[in-house]
């Protein structure tokens, strides 16, 4: 049995995660702000550093997956220092709490995403490409270079990089089902970008893959093998759905609406490959992205 501490557990990842640890023997503890859900939990908070060291003693893993939703919406500057600091502070308390422990955890799981790339047009990316630009890129880099403290305690750190997750009751899909039903669904902007994806249970069992793997560590990018471009996205996630797809988003009038968001999370291309999971000999259940989007709807 690992025990293992979950920051983020109620959460769309978290929650299946966290289920799933327990249905196989592990006893996972939430880590979380309040304690009206879960008696067991650990009480934090992180925005005024406050916890109780002793309760962080005795965990053999600590994934951390908490941080401020992304949403589709022009972000004001109270909107983007929230998703900064719910990510790049909340990771750096908690990192530093667990590095002052007689006794740190052999793991410390963090969430990052592919937004650590950057717009990179066709150019395929890995684990070994730099960081890019953008807001999402100088979050990402600061959210990992925030683990510092307990990777220098000698934790195996690693950074999962999610790609889009495309799962039941949340996430991406979820959010753009309303559109598509009502035949709006298609190209945004040239449709040429490439999204990078994953199906949520092949993101679970990755990172189980990654507990079981000691030699996994530093950044793991966490998608399918098989990134498509937008415009295919929204062919077959139509298809699927019996709805047209011709409807098109012009990157002029996404901008208009959006502001910079638009290019964050709609127009950029995200080409990236999963290499070290692919090394570690992990088998993706849902490789091409109808499958995914089936098993999602």
């Amino acid at each position: 049995m690992v025990r293992i501490l979950v920051s983020g557990a109620f959460g769309f990842i978290g929650s299946p995660l966290t289920s799933f640890f327990s249905s196989i023997g592990h006893e996972v503890v939430p880590l979380v702000r309040n304690s009206d859900k879960k008696t067991s939990a650990i009480i934090w908070d992180p925005e005024r550093e406050l916890a109780n060291p002793e309760d962080f003693e005795g965990f053999d893993a600590v994934f951390h997956l908490a941080g401020e939703p992304l949403t589709f919406s022009r972000w004001s500057h109270e909107k983007k220092k929230k998703i900064f600091d719910s990510r790049v502070q909340g990771t750096s308390f908690l990192s530093r709490t667990l590095a002052s422990l007689d006794h740190p955890p052999k793991l410390f799981l963090s969430a990052s995403a592919c937004g650590f790339y950057g717009d990179r047009k066709e150019e395929i990316l890995t684990e070994k490409s730099e960081a890019g630009r953008g807001f999402l890129a100088e979050v990402c880099s600061a959210w990992e270079e925030a683990s510092f403290a307990i990777a220098k305690r000698g934790s195996r750190v690693v950074h999962t990089r999610f790609g889009i997750v495309l799962g039941p009751n949340g996430g991406s899909v979820q959010k753009m089902l309303p559109f598509y039903k009502l035949g709006f669904g298609g190209k945004l902007g040239s449709g040429k970008q490439w999204m990078s994806w994953i199906a949520l249970q092949d993101l679970i069992r990755a990172l189980v893959h990654i507990l079981q793997n000691e030699s996994l560590q530093g950044p793991v990018n966490v998608v399918s093998p098989h990134p498509v471009r937008q415009e295919i996205f929204a062919k077959t996630l139509a298809e699927l759905l019996h709805r047209p797809s011709f409807f098109h988003s012009p990157a002029w009038a996404l901008r208009l609406g959006l502001g910079a968001t638009a290019d964050e999370l709609l127009l950029g291309s995200s080409r990236v490959q999963p290499v070290k999971l692919l090394e570690s000999n992990f088998l993706f259940q849902y490789p091409d992205v109808r499958s995914a989007l089936l098993n999602a709807l």
